[in-house]
């Protein structure tokens, strides 16, 4: 059904069941098919399926970069794929690279991240609305909306890649429904658009914020919420999440400098000690990134197991990282207690993940094991990161497809399981030692209301004064990195003393 206007931007968008995750694991995903009606794939579903185009009446596909960002689209759609993770392979295999890969890339990630937006204004200029859409036809026009709305591509050139488009992928007779939306979208501007489409922002500010920034409105209450509920600043923190990410490095220490990363051409950052940013080019291609001496990671996530390792303690000699899977937080502990003669334990519940954090690390132990049924003694270590699975609402502008997966039905099944794994990882430090606990999410379902459970059992340490080279992190005693303020995840810390 239809949502009103301003009731969820691309919540059209078929809802399912939450289903929280195990740790370290994607959360609280679920299927994205359009309207309700999932895997309904057309004419183009097997050749997306396959990963290739449609070859249709033997004619070589006209748009290299345009065909792999539909096939992505509906990769996304049928088999619920990860963007971040199938576009490099589909580039790598068609062999699409330079300025067609980096095109398929925007259209195909702009696409997705402005779903919301853009079913408001098919909607507008058609006789049914998107839900109603063979999706196979309608991911295709999508594409030619972002490229008439937020691209620079020549409007005709737009109309007509994707009507060629169409008719390779779908075929001949939707290609006159996408011709005819495609010249009415054409008509005005992203702005004169919004307009028409978005409720005013005096009369309805979450509707209004849902519709220009195209985020499902429940994620918009919980972000403004977690900023204080300032409007202005959600959609600033908006606005930041449909941003491309700069790719972050960081070196890990003993390892690889800073320096070394400059040299290859990237730029020191401003805040981590050990990080820097590449402006452009495959991070693989560095010799430390290739040799695992160093890696891409967000700043904000080095810097919250960089506070960690600034606690000071009386005895310092064994770490535990709880839900350590893929590894990067791992990877930079690892490398910090070798310096100090410390071990790091790293432990994930799903073996797949273990063996991640096991390729990041040199020295640490690595086990599978389920952080809520613990394989360690009570008291064992002096320190423990805990980067609890969550929405991951604070890496939106890193999986573009990551907002429209996303359940609110799936959080009070999160947040349990984020107290019993904050209640394991106090059970398993030492009295004195430290806990760090993270959530790269800002709501505060899933920060201050977890924490705030267990403040009988412990001294909250004020996280800012472990990190006094970042400003605006909030008014204390946790932390909390944004997108908007730090160019980061927005990412949260407490760090908890065991009394």
């Amino acid at each position: 059904m239809k949502q009103g206007r301003g009731q969820g931007g691309g919540a059209r968008r078929g809802q399912g069941s939450g289903q929280g995750s195990g740790q370290g694991g994607d959360s609280g995903q679920v299927r994205p098919g359009r309207g309700g009606r999932p895997g309904r794939g057309g004419q183009a579903a097997h050749a997306a399926k396959a990963g290739q185009p449609k070859q249709g009446r033997g004619r070589p596909p006209r748009d290299e970069a345009r065909n792999a960002a539909y096939d992505l689209m509906r990769a996304v759609d049928e088999r619920d794929a990860y963007a971040n993770l199938l576009m490099p392979t589909l580039l790598r295999q068609r062999r699409i690279t330079g300025r067609d890969a980096a095109l398929a890339t925007e259209l195909a990630y702009g696409t997705l991240r402005g779903l919301g937006t853009y079913d408001e204004v098919i909607a507008a200029c058609s006789d049914r609305p998107p839900e109603e859409v063979d999706p196979p036809l309608l991911d295709a026009v999508r594409l030619g909306v972002h490229q008439l709305l937020r691209t620079r591509i020549p409007p005709h050139a737009a109309v007509s890649a994707t009507i060629d488009l169409v008719r390779l992928r779908v075929g001949p007779g939707p290609s006159r429904y996408a011709n005819a939306v495609l010249r009415k979208v054409a008509g005005r501007t992203l702005e004169q658009w919004l307009e028409i489409v978005a409720p005013p922002r005096d009369q309805d500010p979450i509707g209004n914020l849902t519709v220009a920034y195209s985020h499902p409105r429940w994620i918009v209450t919980a972000l403004r919420d977690a900023v204080g509920g300032d409007v202005d600043e959600t959609a600033a923190l908006l606005e930041a999440d449909n941003e491309r990410p700069r790719v972050a490095l960081v070196a890990r220490p003993g390892r690889a400098t800073v320096e070394e990363l400059v040299a290859a051409g990237a730029e020191r950052a401003a805040y981590s000690p050990y990080a820097a940013y590449l402006p452009e080019g495959d991070p693989g291609a560095i010799p430390a990134v290739g040799e695992a001496r160093a890696a891409v990671q967000d700043e904000a996530s080095q810097l919250v197991a960089l506070a960690l390792t600034r606690v000071p303690l009386d005895q310092d000699s064994t770490w535990l990282d709880m839900c350590a899977g893929p590894g990067g937080k791992a990877g930079l502990l690892d490398a910090v207690a070798a310096q100090r003669g410390a071990r790091l334990l790293g432990a994930d519940v799903q073996y797949h993940r273990a063996r991640l954090v096991w390729g990041t690390t040199r020295e640490a132990k690595v086990i599978t094991a389920d952080g809520t049924r613990p394989a360690w003694r009570p008291g064992a270590f002096d320190r423990v990161m805990l980067d609890a699975p969550c929405t991951g609402l604070g890496a939106l502008r890193r999986r573009p497809e990551a907002r429209w997966r996303r359940d609110p039905r799936s959080i009070p099944e999160l947040t349990a399981l984020q107290r019993r794994l904050l209640g394991s990882a106090l059970d398993a430090v030492r009295p004195g030692g430290v806990v760090a606990y993270v959530t790269c999410s800002p709501h505060l379902a899933e920060t201050r209301a977890v924490v705030e459970d267990v403040r009988d059992r412990v001294e909250v340490l004020d996280a800012r004064a472990f990190l006094p080279e970042v400003p605006g992190l909030g008014d204390g005693p946790y932390a909390q990195f944004w997108p908007h303020r730090h160019g980061t995840d927005a990412m949260f810390l407490a760090l908890l003393r065991r009394s």
